[in-house]
């Protein structure tokens, strides 16, 4: 597109083809100010700008919103009568819109059987390849499982040539409570005639085998007594015939049938079981086979492969142990041996320990422990796997801790015995199907030597490597071809997006906003749709710069294949792939709003040139703002490296660190500094911070916080740290009711002020009745929320404004206080930047605690703006501002855990949340920071990066120390190589 003046731009809309572009005139939704915006068709548009500045309003608010209306338009007026008040986008039209797609950060599943295998729809592909195609294999013998069919015995016996005589048999069963003649008697009113008997040395024949016609049987006594009529030998003659064959050398069509039909009928009359007998000639004894048509081995009998039998969701296929949760409440053996650096003799067994278990259970293996070279002195940790299984399974000379659980739970009626099963209970991944939710026979059937138990176990980057390479033999490869093509297919997406190192076992609700977006994201380049329009959230968080490329990547064969995407983002490298780049602004709030750029990357480039010759005061240019997103893309602006680090003198002491992939590592995390945890996408940085490290210290300072990761010890100065704080992007509150304003804690002040006003004292309004949480000033039509939910039985639940109170909130009369002719509803409406100007003069105390939302690059956000409409970035962000004011009674000895703060920041933005949290560790405070931003990673005092991959090739620490040591590394560190181009 080319680039215009504003006025020209706003003409020329009117006049473009539908065909070829997204129009939208005048949008004014939010922050909008009455925008015309031209997005060309099957293009990667990249919206861009502050946080705040309007790019989600123009994206999800008034594109995606216009999309789903009109969807809902085209349904039908039943499902219509429902869905009519969705409310029009504040603008003035929109033309050419296509079907819509959103892909945002939410983790909207919290079902705990929702797995990354179920979502990406790789599992539903695996269960039909192994329903298939699978082979079953006995645990026993390790030999196939198969059964016979009626074809399989016919051409057995059509594998002689013409004129052989053969014989179908049955088994002759007898049941416990009927005598052998009243079974014969039975097979002759059936109309069997024969049956055959083992003769034992003295038969005619030389097989050992007579045939003996029943009726004599039945007639002579003596025959009867003379026979050797065992329970085994016994055989019921079905058919006995000749192999024919036509003129052409083809089996002979009707004595083929003849045969199919004695076969099926020895297979009913042997319960499964039939035997083809040979007929010799002469001397020659001849040859037979059993057949079976049950699927058994190994005296085992096994489920068919079928999809259910994989499916976890299905009494039929869930495992019998943890009904298909992967989980069990069973013994912990982290409780049960919680200090890995004991031995045996040091007590490292927890429950032994006690006078009584001590004198059971203990003494007999360190007696005996010489006996079978079991090292009593060596620590827990340096045992050898078997070693470990030993301690739980146990042999002649002592009982294993299983044995020792055993007894405690059949002691249960004491109450000590109760309590101290309590206390070494956990959850624990279910031991019958190693927690992949499924049956264990669904183990037993494998593709080329690998069980669906195994791949959903495996790291997807494996999984992908598996598939790539398989072998299949040539009946199962074309059942199995299709289903592969998928299978695949799916799999490279997964790895594009860079999310290899995920199982497709991991629960949906375990994953970061960023890790969700991406698998629904390759969900849909899956599917495979054309000419729809994809609108996603920041699809790069929680990226790594390498893995960064990969997803533009994957973005671009989503716009090759015929359709528009448009992403909202900040990273540099998205920007710049994009075919078009949309900046909205210039600032944030009420300051943003304005189309501010829109051209291509050369005509940034041209832009840049073009400033340079003529000077920023040139009004005649494109650009009709000034565009904090070109002067950082073009070097004008930049976030300035600290002209000095600081210097660390304590610091704690991570021992051992061994949860998920981390690999037995030892971290030291300096105090009163800002630190920086680096590496790539799976590396183990979060585990390593949020479920080793953080647990562990709330557990030393006494909190109980959730389950700690494994870890040895942990040390250092830890009388130095107060308190411990999580920063993460989690919601502010769970209630709609909950916002910035009450968060901080400005929203009680606010109230009391309002209650103070001459009008509420004369109608007896206490700071209550100015409260959305409690009966009184509220509107009850929608108790304070300002808005009513439409609960729809099949589609998500919809929102509409009150009709009560208009979405005020208020009741009529309590509105009727003012501050300044502002009621409450007006002053929650307002942005933090408005309201700090508002209340500078009359109420500065107000003001003073609304600054530090302002400070860390909030003030575009509304007060009184419900918690679920913020950006987990903002959620953050609020968080903070919350430690900034003046209430935190820890300052100066607080240890501040940050999870990728920059979540939605644009790089304007994250020079205001550095200076932020700069401020926090000039007041003493320290800080941890998970982050990918290079901008925060040249700003730290301290780097810690782990890697060198992710998943399994990840979890060691590469590096310690200053971002100027960084880049001199001489090993291939990624971290490093795009930290050079900052530094």
């Amino acid at each position: 597109m080319t680039q215009t003046t504003k006025a020209e731009h706003i003409q020329s809309v009117d006049h473009l083809d539908p065909k070829q572009f997204i129009i939208i005139k005048g949008a004014k939704v939010h922050n909008l100010k009455g925008i015309d915006v031209a997005i060309p068709r099957n293009k990667l548009v990249v919206l861009t700008g502050l946080s705040g500045s309007g790019k989600s309003s123009l994206a999800f608010d008034t594109l995606f919103a216009e999309g789903q209306r009109m969807y809902v338009e085209s349904l039908s007026s039943y499902a219509r009568q429902f869905l009519g008040r969705m409310e029009k986008p504040e603008v003035e039209y929109i033309k050419g819109v296509s079907p819509a797609i959103a892909i945002e950060q939410k983790v909207s599943t919290r079902n705990p059987r929702s797995t990354v295998g179920t979502s990406t729809e790789i599992y539903d592909y695996l269960k039909l390849l192994f329903g298939r195609a699978g082979v079953t294999y006995s645990p026993l013998s390790g030999n196939e499982v198969r059964k016979d069919t009626v074809t399989d015995v016919v051409n057995f016996m059509y594998s002689f040539e013409a004129g052989q005589r053969v014989m179908i048999l049955a088994p002759l069963r007898i049941r416990d409570d009927k005598t052998l003649a009243y079974e014969l008697t039975i097979l002759l009113q059936k109309g069997y005639t024969r049956i055959v008997v083992d003769g034992g040395q003295n038969a005619a024949s030389p097989t050992g085998q007579q045939v003996l016609q029943i009726e004599d049987l039945l007639t002579d006594e003596t025959k009867e007594g003379g026979v050797n009529l065992s329970y085994e030998s016994l055989e019921i003659l079905i058919d006995r015939g000749t192999v024919i064959y036509d003129d052409k050398g083809n089996p002979d069509e009707d004595n083929q049938y003849r045969f199919s039909d004695s076969v099926q009928t020895a297979f009913n009359e042997g319960e499964g079981t039939c035997r083809v007998a040979i007929v010799g000639r002469g001397d020659d004894p001849g040859q037979s086979r059993v057949f079976s048509d049950k699927f058994e081995l190994d005296g085992i009998v096994f489920e068919e492969p079928s999809v259910n039998l994989f499916t976890f969701n299905n009494p039929y296929g869930a495992c019998r142990r943890c009904d298909g949760f992967g989980k069990v409440l069973g013994i912990d053996p982290d409780l049960v041996i919680p200090d890995k650096n004991l031995s045996v003799f040091e007590g490292a067994i927890a429950p032994w320990r006690s006078e009584k278990m001590n004198q059971e259970f203990l003494k007999p293996l360190l007696k005996n422990g010489i006996r079978f070279d079991f090292p009593i002195h060596r620590p827990y940790k340096e045992l050898s796997p078997a070693q470990q299984e030993l301690l739980w399974t146990g042999n002649t000379y002592f009982d294993g801790l299983n044995s020792f659980f055993s007894y405690v739970e059949s002691q249960t009626f004491k109450v000590q015995y109760r309590v101290m099963l309590s206390r070494y209970r956990g959850k624990t991944t279910c031991p019958e199907c190693r927690g992949s939710r499924l049956r264990k026979d669904a183990g037993y059937v494998k593709i080329a030597g690998k069980s669906i138990t195994d791949l959903v176990l495996m790291p997807l980057a494996q999984v992908t490597t598996f598939f790539r390479d398989i072998q299949l033999p040539d009946q199962q490869r074309q059942i199995a071809n299709r289903i592969l093509i998928e299978i695949r297919n799916r799999l490279d997406y997964m790895e594009r997006v860079g999310l290899g190192y995920l199982t497709l076992n991991r629960l949906t609700n375990s994953l970061s906003g960023g890790e969700y977006q991406r698998i629904k994201l390759a969900t849909s380049l899956g599917s495979a749709l054309v000419g729809s329009m994809y609108i996603l959230d920041e699809p790069s968080i929680g990226l790594h710069p390498r893995d960064t490329k990969r997803l533009v990547s994957v973005l671009e064969s989503l716009r090759d294949m015929g359709n528009t995407v448009i992403v909202v983002e900040h990273e540099e490298e998205v920007m710049r792939a994009a075919d078009q780049l949309i900046d909205i602004g210039p600032d944030a709030g009420i300051l943003g709003g304005h189309l501010v750029f829109q051209g291509t990357w050369d005509t940034i480039e041209d832009e840049a040139a073009r400033r340079l010759e003529i000077g920023s005061d040139d009004q005649d240019t494109a650009v009709t703002h000034q565009s904090h997103t070109l002067d950082f893309l073009t070097g004008r602006e930049i976030v300035e490296v600290p002209k000095f680090r600081r210097k660390g003198t304590n610091f704690i002491e991570l021992k051992g660190a061994r949860e998920n992939n981390l690999k037995d590592v030892d971290v030291r995390f300096p105090l009163n500094m800002l630190t920086v945890v680096t590496g790539v996408s799976g590396s183990g940085k979060s585990t390593l911070i949020r479920k080793v490290l953080y647990p562990a210290l709330m557990r030393e300072k006494g909190d109980a916080a959730e389950e700690s990761g494994k870890y040895d010890s942990l040390s250092g100065s830890l009388d130095r740290i107060s308190s411990v704080e999580m920063i993460d992007q989690n919601p502010i509150g769970k209630s709609s009711r909950s916002n910035p304003v009450t968060y901080i804690k400005a929203y009680d002040y606010l109230r009391q002020v309002m209650a103070d006003q001459a009008v509420s004292k004369s109608r007896g309004y206490k700071p209550s009745h100015f409260s959305f949480n409690v009966d009184g000033g509220r509107c009850e039509v929608c108790q304070g929320e300002g808005e009513v939910k439409i609960e729809m039985q099949f589609m998500a639940d919809i929102y509409l404004r009150c009709e009560g109170c208009g979405g005020k909130r208020f009741k009529q009369e309590v509105l009727e206080v003012t501050l300044h002719d502002k009621n409450v509803a007006d002053i929650l409406e307002m942005t933090v930047d408005e309201a700090i100007d508002f209340f500078r003069k009359s109420e500065p105390k107000m003001a003073d605690k609304l600054q530090p939302l302002q400070d860390v690059g909030l003030g575009y956000i509304g007060l009184g703006q419900s918690a679920n409409t913020l950006s987990g970035g903002e959620a953050q962000r609020v968080k903070l501002a919350s430690f900034l004011s003046k209430g935190n009674p820890n300052k100066g000895g607080t240890l501040f855990i940050f999870d990728e703060p920059t979540t939605g920041l644009h790089f304007h933005d994250i020079r205001k949340l550095l200076s932020a949290i700069n401020a926090l560790v000039n007041q003493g405070d320290s800080v941890i920071i998970i982050e990918h931003n290079m901008e925060v990673i040249k700003s730290a005092d301290y780097i810690i990066d782990l890697g060198p991959e992710g998943g399994e090739t990840g979890g060691y620490v590469t590096f310690t120390g200053t971002p100027e040591e960084m880049v001199k590394m001489t090993d291939a560190n990624y971290t490093a190589e795009y930290l050079r181009d900052k530094l």
